[in-house]
């Protein structure tokens, strides 16, 4: 199907100029970024704002989830200059809050668990005072690979459900709705002190009722900061949107989540998991006051 005609409140104007003086000093450092990756319609945005989220073990992913522009295949080696590097650019940029993610690497032992351990040590040893965030994959589940992040102490740990359970067919066929949660629930058991995050797209075909059920098994697994926005279809091979939620609607979810117990949410058209992610970092600070 044809890509669709977005609507006024989808339209962004990009700072090209902002693009590629950010892309000169990544490169430079052999770094990644979800901002390219994914093609997110905020990276200009960001970029001239001086903020990026790192994309570490790679550029290419072991999945085929049907939402993303993320290329996909067999992943290369890692690189073991990686994590000084993402504290490099962490440092040259004077980042408070540093966000690192990541395509799914199925294909290790650990699902790159230990990659992303020494890239938060690295983080912390360069800028102290910053808070780091991580967004990380499913690791298959595996326990002893969350574990290894845990160790490591970043402030915020993140794992997307992406969408509802019945559409996780069609979008995220390779992922488990009750894996991405019990994930979600073992960083509020295994752990003390490191915050919970998740995020999910709206507008491929889930109902209100959906969304708010979603809503209430996070809640029920101690999550404390929920992201809301509008799926996007990079290409016309990529899954359909089913329809562009008004900005409205976005402020309806925020009302009824934070009802509900959530202690930040972020929702907008133009909401991604690490958009603007200090504010929900200096939210869950605030709360401790």
């Amino acid at each position: 199907m044809a890509l669709q005609k977005k609507p006024e409140w989808l339209k962004k104007k990009m700072d090209m100029g902002a693009v590629a003086e950010m892309e000169k000093m990544l490169r430079s450092l052999s770094l990644n970024t979800v901002c390219e990756g994914a093609n997110c319609p905020n990276r200009g945005e960001c970029f001239k704002n001086k903020t990026a989220t790192f994309m570490i073990l790679g550029s290419v992913c072991s999945r085929n989830c049907r939402f993303c522009d993320v290329t996909k295949g067999e992943p290369g080696a890692l690189d073991p200059c990686e994590p000084e590097n993402v504290a490099t650019a962490a440092k040259q940029l004077g980042l408070k809050h540093t966000v690192v993610t990541s395509v799914t690497r199925d294909d290790l032992p650990d699902g790159g668990a230990a990659h992303f351990a020494d890239t938060i040590r690295a983080l912390k040893a360069a800028m102290p005072q910053s808070t780091v965030e991580v967004l990380i994959p499913d690791f298959l589940g595996s326990r002893d690979a969350l574990q290894t992040v845990i160790d490591a102490r970043p402030d915020i740990i993140n794992h997307n459900i992406e969408t509802v359970p019945s559409l996780y067919p069609a979008v995220r066929p390779m992922g488990v709705y009750t894996r991405s949660l019990e994930l979600l629930s073992r960083v509020k058991t295994m752990t003390n002190g490191i915050y919970s995050k998740t995020g999910i797209m709206v507008g491929l075909g889930e109902t209100q009722e959906q969304v708010l059920s979603v809503m209430d098994d996070l809640i029920a697994v101690g999550c404390d900061l929920l992201t809301i926005g509008q799926y996007l279809q990079p290409s016309k091979d990529h899954i359909d949107i089913a329809e562009f939620i008004h900005p409205d609607q976005f402020d309806e979810y925020k009302r009824i989540g934070m009802n509900k117990g959530f202690k930040y949410i972020a929702s907008g058209p133009f909401v991604r998991s690490s958009y603007n992610a200090i504010e929900g970092m200096k939210e869950m600070q605030n709360d401790l006051r």
